[in-house]
């Protein structure tokens, strides 16, 4: 095996030359220090300057050899993908992520779209000389062989080379799966782990029953007195290839069983031995078929049939906890044999010999013939926590493993709690919860928590906390602000020991390391506080997306940018984390053009005869005396309407929930003839201006067409009379105030010059673009939420369209409309001022 070697002499002077390191923050080459031989790695960084390209690097001799793919990687043989050979990089640079400032050599903005390890086939430094270098790679995203050949002669000015693919079970045909579209993410935002362990190349076993499985790997040994458990990863994903044995992930404590000559032992996941606190569940134990062994599983308390988190809590801690439920799911040590080299599935069929006999409180873990997709959809929808998938070959190992995976419907895990706010600022009863996780030995804020329990429970938190309450801060820096995500309960903060650990649930992460939307699920015994870090991964999906079937992808909707049903169809298969925040809910009207936006188009409000499955349709009574509306609450159905030839999604002021009281004002900047773009950036900042001095924050998006939205986010107090009055009023004062830049009246005659500020999309029923929506219109804009940091940047109001928008939304993260969410405003102030 070829392994990493520091160079004699590095060749970074080009490096070096090209840049200025008192300016750019790209890594100066360190000084060459000895390493341990270790495998090679790669890196491919996604770099967006004068033009989006893929800088493609392999380590050797202690410098990443480099080369700059425009079009990117590809798993199909048959694309020959370009690769211009550059200066070499330090191997530093393989971590660099950010933004190179204008006037620097490659001034723009780079992620680390894929990394891993490789292996060349043969020597890769005569293959180098030769221009003829094959290799293996090991990444995230990209996986199998590879080839990269010299194409250029020696007197050309760039030393050009092909990119391909080799043919191996890897390969894939571009129009079955394009890697730089499916994937176009940054991987250290977004880690994957290996592609070949997610998706391993496998060809599933066929098993008898457990007499003529593979047993031959168990082994004759003494019964250990301890035993860590197996953990599973978060997955990112879920695996589409690969032989999964599916359970669902059961809400409750991890619990193993010690065997020893009829001598049960029960131990939690951090080895605390709660035997006699599970008295009667350790008799029941004894009574199974089994001499000596450790059993590892679940206990749970079951209401209606699925588990309850508090209801378990008040088991373990009552007297009489015969409610609790053993749900066992592997068998390590059996009678005298080792089986932790056994694979699981022969584990699991012994398991289940052992639980022959009906037992109420011992039961097996059954796992479920189906396709994962529907297995974790119907999961997410009995409001289960996830999906437990594990490996069928895997072998017991103790500690956290890629071939155990827990697929989380919603983020939860333990927090340790820091602090508590009394409810009402009255003494007595919690009113939130202050959480914290360990990094290190530090305690950093996770934010706080002020939902999840009655008022019976918040007293028993008071008396819990109140004997360990401390005068300062544990933590290791001051708490954050609360953001967008956490706002603090009111009342003064008071901080305890931190010794309890609470189970919370929650959305998502902030970027301050914030839990959002988080629901305290119970108070966890039989965890350690001094244990609690905070887990990697995200909750997943009910339906990916990528599972809708697309009739005639090959028709051009779009002939002056050539776009495709089946691309059209894949954007908002990529967007829908983006874009369903803004469709969830809110009625919508969608533009549908079956033939291509050149054709017949139409909109449509309700339900008709040609279906769209996963749209919902509202009852009726939402709106009086018209068809029922419909909404666009999933990813199914936003992909299902494109299926079915929606190219724009339009949608209402107000949700079904307040479906007469708007939550937004929409102010749509439309310039009329000979107006140029950058007086609609400057009405843009008046309008903006205006709504200041009435107190008011508004949000910027592209139109996606010619113009500019300014957006106001309400409270959902007023009708829509009133709003529609207010909006009505604030485009005449403008039009009034700025007379020769604006036009309150609607027709071209009356805004040559001019930009028209539409109120009329203020009314009921009314409907404007929503953000990330395509338009029907060459070269399919799309409507694009921005910060108004961006405005002067900006070139047009359909700066982005649907083959461009996902690269730059790979390269910006956050949301620029992040606390517009949060933001629920008064017109009444405004509406007085305005009179």
């Amino acid at each position: 095996m070829v392994t990493a070697r520091e160079p004699s002499t590095p060749s970074l002077g080009r490096y070096r030359r090209k840049r200025d390191f008192t300016v750019t923050p790209e890594p100066a080459p360190a000084k060459p220090v000895t390493r341990e031989p270790a495998p090679l790695s790669f890196v491919v960084q996604k770099h967006w300057a004068s033009r989006l390209h893929y800088d493609f690097r392999l380590e050797l001799d202690g410098v990443l050899l480099s080369w700059a793919v425009p079009k990117g990687p590809s798993y199909d043989p048959k694309e020959k993908r370009m690769a211009v050979h550059v200066e070499d990089h330090p191997v530093e640079y393989s971590a660099f992520e950010g933004t190179i400032p204008r006037k620097q050599y490659g001034a723009g903005t780079v992620i680390v779209w894929d990394r891993g390890t490789w292996e060349p086939v043969g020597d890769p430094r005569k293959a180098m000389k030769a221009g003829k270098l094959v290799f293996q790679l090991h990444g995230e995203k990209l996986a199998g062989l590879w080839e990269l050949v010299r194409i250029s002669k020696p007197e050309d000015s760039q030393d050009q080379w092909m990119l391909f693919k080799k043919r191996d079970e890897w390969a894939q045909p571009l129009a079955e799966y394009d890697v730089i579209k499916a994937l176009p993410d940054s991987v250290t935002r977004n880690p994957l782990g290996l592609v070949e362990e997610r998706e391993p190349k496998v060809v599933r076993p066929v098993h008898g029953d457990v007499s003529a499985m593979e047993l031959s790997a168990a082994v004759s040994a003494p019964l250990p007195a301890k035993l860590e458990p197996q953990r599973a990863t978060t997955a990112s994903s879920l695996p589409t290839t690969g032989d999964w044995i599916v359970e669902s992930k059961l809400d409750g404590y991890r619990m193993l069983a010690r065997v020893d000559k009829g001598r049960v032992r029960l131990f939690t996941s951090g080895g605390h031995d709660w035997t006699k606190k599970l008295a009667t569940l350790a008799t029941e134990v004894a009574k199974l078929p089994l001499s000596s062994g450790w059993l590892d599983g679940e206990i749970v308390v079951l209401r209606d049939g699925l588990p309850d988190f508090g209801a378990l809590q008040t088991a373990i801690d009552g007297t009489a906890n015969d409610e609790i439920v053993y749900f066992l799911f592997d068998l390590p040590y059996c009678d005298g044999s080792d089986l932790t080299n056994v694979p699981l599935s022969a584990r699991r069929a012994r398991l289940a010999q052992l639980l022959e006999k009906d037992s109420d409180r011992i039961r097996f873990s059954q796992d479920f013939d189906a396709p994962i997709v529907q297995m974790f959809e119907a999961a997410a929808g009995l409001g289960l926590e996830g999906l437990m998938l594990k490996r069928r070959d895997a072998r017991y190992e103790s500690g956290r493993t890629q071939t155990w995976l827990k697929a989380k419907c919603r983020l939860r895990q333990e927090l340790v709690v820091c602090g508590f706010t009394a409810r009402g600022g009255k003494d007595g009863e919690v009113g939130s919860l202050l959480l914290g996780y360990y990094v290190g030995k530090k305690l950093h804020d996770a934010g706080s928590v002020g939902t999840g329990w009655n008022a019976r429970t918040g007293r028993d938190l008071w008396q819990r906390l109140l004997p360990l309450e401390r005068d300062a801060s544990p933590f290791d820096v001051a708490v954050s602000k609360p953001s967008r995500w956490s706002k603090r309960a009111a009342g003064a903060e008071r901080w305890v020991h931190p010794e309890l650990v609470a189970e919370i649930e929650f959305a998502e992460w902030t970027d301050e390391g914030v839990v959002r939307q988080a629901s305290f699920k119970g108070l966890r015994a039989d965890k350690s506080a001094h244990r609690v870090v905070r887990e990697t991964g995200e909750a997943l999906k009910p339906a990916p997306p990528s599972q809708v079937k697309v009739t005639h992808p090959e028709r051009v909707v779009d002939p002056t940018s050539g776009v495709s049903k089946l691309e059209l169809v894949r954007y908002y298969e990529s967007v829908a984390e983006w874009m369903l925040p803004h469709l969830v809910d809110r009625p919508i009207a969608m533009v549908r053009a079956p033939t291509g936006i050149t054709g017949e188009t139409f909109f449509q409000k309700h339900a008709e005869k040609t279906g769209m499955p996963g749209l919902k349709a509202h009852d009726r009574n939402l709106w009086m005396n018209h068809p029922p509306l419909l909404t666009v609450d999933t990813a199914d159905a936003l992909l299902s309407a494109a299926q079915m030839n929606v190219v724009e999604f339009h949608t209402w002021n107000s949700t079904s929930q307040h479906i007469d009281t708007p939550d937004r004002v929409i102010f749509d900047l439309d310039p009329g003839e000979g107006v140029k773009w950058k007086q609609v950036q400057e009405a843009a900042l008046l309008t903006r201006a205006l709504l200041e001095e009435l107190d008011l924050q508004a949000w910027l998006k592209t139109s996606g067409g010619k113009g500019l939205h300014v957006v106001v986010p309400l409270a959902p107090r007023l009708d829509y009379k009133s709003v529609k009055s207010f909006s009505q009023a604030f485009v005449r004062h403008l039009a009034k105030t700025i007379p020769d830049r604006f036009s309150s009246t609607s027709g071209a005659a009356n805004r040559i010059g001019k930009i028209y500020v539409d109120y009329l999309r203020n009314g009921k029923a009314q409907t404007t673009a929503a953000a990330f929506s395509a338009r029907a219109r060459p070269g399919m804009g799309v409507s694009m939420p921005v910060s108004w940091e961006q405005l002067s940047d900006l070139k047009s109001g359909a700066q982005w369209t649907v083959q461009t928008a996902r690269e730059y939304l790979s390269f910006h993260t956050r949301d620029p409309w992040e606390a517009y969410w949060w933001a629920k405003q008064s017109l009444a102030s405004a509406i007085k001022r305005l009179r």
